[in-house]
């Protein structure tokens, strides 16, 4: 059971759009996967075409009264379960602040639960607050969806911080494995420029003693597709809302390369400079080693 992390603090670059049309796509490809609504915002939730009524067995059940995953779990399509969030959830911030160990809710859950999936994919809010802890101490992957702008990179580098005090302090098998270029623009100098950045950061980080030293950036580019705007408004995946879209295409070639991902390769080929400058100084500086 492969469990996965899809973080970015930033919003609007693509994270939940990525963890459901990913799902969406491992669950078309043969393989048993739960989607964690770990947001009181509930973007996931809405999108996989749920409610998120407070009378709805959920992610806040689970952490704060402690609610079995079989019992929080809610079919979606074939393949396909989802573990609903409502606002409530934002309450779990202030309900757990007094509960030893709770950053570890959800990892002590999944691991009770066996291995009923093939992935558990876990959308976390935009913020470094305790659901994102419990996504982060419950993962093995973290999946960082990525808009190729100047501006997404400088979070970046904060995000990158806290999976390595996660690694050292919690979880120390949680590794970044893989970053998703979203909203992407092939056509624009910005772009090139921000995945050169991004490959020669990665390329130095090769051996480095860091959680992303075997993160590679997906081959698979997420293009901009007014069809993967729509289909949330609809409850659907893109499978189901246009499965002959570009967006449809993006997501099922890249659940591909997951599939492909025995481990994170250290053998891939990075364009890039060198020195593996990169060019956000948070996250040059959170490659070198912290102490907890």
């Amino acid at each position: 059971m492969r469990k996965v992390a899809i973080i970015n603090q930033k919003g609007g670059v693509g994270k939940t759009t990525t963890a459901v049309n990913l799902g969406a796509a491992l669950a078309r490809a043969g393989q048993r996967v739960l989607l964690i609504d770990l947001d009181p915002q509930a973007h996931l939730t809405i999108h996989a075409g749920l409610e998120p009524a407070s009378q709805t067995t959920g992610t806040y059940d689970m952490l704060v009264q402690s609610l079995p995953v079989e019992r929080a779990k809610h079919p979606v399509s074939e393949g396909l379960e989802v573990v609903p969030s409502h606002i409530d959830l934002a309450a779990a911030e202030i309900e757990l602040v007094g509960v030893v160990g709770r950053e570890v809710i959800l990892r002590d859950i999944l691991r009770s639960s066996g291995s009923a999936w093939d992935f558990v994919l876990m959308d976390c809010p935009p913020s470094l607050g305790v659901l994102t802890l419990n996504g982060l101490t419950a993962a093995d992957e973290v999946f960082i969806p990525l808009q190729p702008h100047f501006l997404a990179l400088q979070g970046m580098g904060k995000l990158l911080e806290t999976v390595q005090l996660v690694r050292q302090r919690i979880n120390p098998d949680v590794a970044v494995s893989g970053i998703v270029l979203c909203l992407f623009e092939s056509g624009t100098r910005l772009a090139a420029e921000v995945v050169e950045e991004v490959e020669s950061f990665l390329k130095a980080a090769r051996q480095q003693p860091v959680p992303w030293c075997d993160a590679r950036v997906f081959h698979t580019r997420i293009r901009r597709n007014i069809k993967l705007a729509e289909c949330p408004s609809h409850g659907k995946s893109i499978f189901s809302y246009d499965a002959d879209s570009n967006g449809a295409r993006d997501y099922a070639a890249l659940a591909q390369e997951v599939l492909a991902m025995v481990q994170p390769s250290t053998e891939d080929s990075l364009p890039g400079a060198a020195d593996g400058s990169f060019s956000p100084a948070a996250c040059t500086g959170a490659a070198t080693d912290q102490k907890p």
